[in-house]
């Protein structure tokens, strides 16, 4: 029913001019991002939904990962790469973001997590992000940047789709904007895909070649390769042979309190476990341990 009293709608008038301003405050206090814990080591970028939007923070992960560098069996000169690039990042000199690619299980993720322990005194702090979320990497870098600790942005698992545009916030994070890069921030990525992105056969078409043999490839090759390429350090890892699987069993079962008599006697089944997976990789010799440990432990 319309108000006509004059009277009435005066003060509902004036009603609403105060009321304006403290939704207009109380929408603003909303999307603001809640400061994270400094005093973690490792944190998790998550959206938040509020009745106005969502807002991007930073959630402290209070018991992340414990999986030490010497863990990490037969991949010793990724280890190295790794370890070095970190090093160099964390005493402020310079050094790479890192693409590490390859065979499945083999230790990428791992080794990525492994060097927050190692490093964590000096100033290492690791900020995980899922690949659906990677347009807010400018954010996240925003809040971060002028922090004193040193970060590693890690993407687990990275691959693009066709027609997927979150790749484009990461190359403007990779090269720097305008605004320059953040001294305090390196990005690792973990992929099964070297170039992040499906190759299709008929990229081969698109390719040309001159009078002179010069081959130019088509413009959808060039943009998969221009992203990988934005990573200065680039680790390939490879599937385990027979013995490098074997030799990280014998390293989990002694973790899980295995004597010599008991690796040996436990080879046949390790490489049944592998054989029924059709993997042989350290995370395949990780499963095969607990589940020995397990099995152990009831008997």
């Amino acid at each position: 029913m319309p108000i006509t009293d004059p009277d009435t709608r005066v003060r509902l008038g004036r009603l609403l001019d105060a009321v304006e301003p403290l939704l207009a405050q109380l929408n603003q206090s909303l999307l603001v991002a809640r400061e994270p814990d400094w005093t973690a080591s490792a944190f998790r970028w998550q959206r938040r939904q509020t009745p106005f939007g969502s807002v991007g923070e930073l959630h402290a992960i209070h018991r992340p990962a414990t999986l030490r560098l010497e863990d990490l069996q037969n991949v010793d000169e990724q280890k190295r790469l790794v370890e070095a690039n970190t090093r160099q990042f964390v005493r402020g000199l310079p050094a790479n973001n890192v693409l590490l690619t390859g065979a499945r299980g083999t230790g990428k993720s791992s080794l990525v997590k492994a060097c927050l322990p190692t490093f964590r005194d000096e100033g290492l702090r690791l900020i995980e992000v899922d690949k659906a979320q990677l347009t807010d990497l400018p954010e996240i870098v925003e809040c971060i940047q002028h922090r004193p600790e040193r970060f590693i942005i890690y993407c687990d698992d990275l691959s693009f789709e066709q027609g997927e545009g979150a790749y484009k916030a990461l190359k403007t994070v990779l090269d720097g904007s305008l605004a320059g890069q953040a001294d305090n921030v390196l990005i690792y990525a973990t992929s099964n895909r070297r170039h992040l992105m499906p190759e299709m056969l008929s990229e081969n078409l698109q390719a040309s070649h001159q009078d002179d043999g010069e081959i130019h490839p088509g413009e959808t090759s060039e943009e998969k390769v221009s992203l990988s390429e934005r990573f200065g350090l680039w680790i390939a890892f490879y599937p385990f042979r027979q013995d490098d699987y074997l030799a990280v069993v014998a390293h989990w079962l002694r973790h899980f309190g295995a004597d010599e008599a008991a690796i040996g006697l436990a080879r046949a089944d390790a490489l049944r476990w592998a054989l029924e997976r059709g993997s042989r990789s350290g995370r395949v010799a990780w499963q095969f341990a607990r589940d020995w440990a397990g099995r152990v432990g009831l008997s």
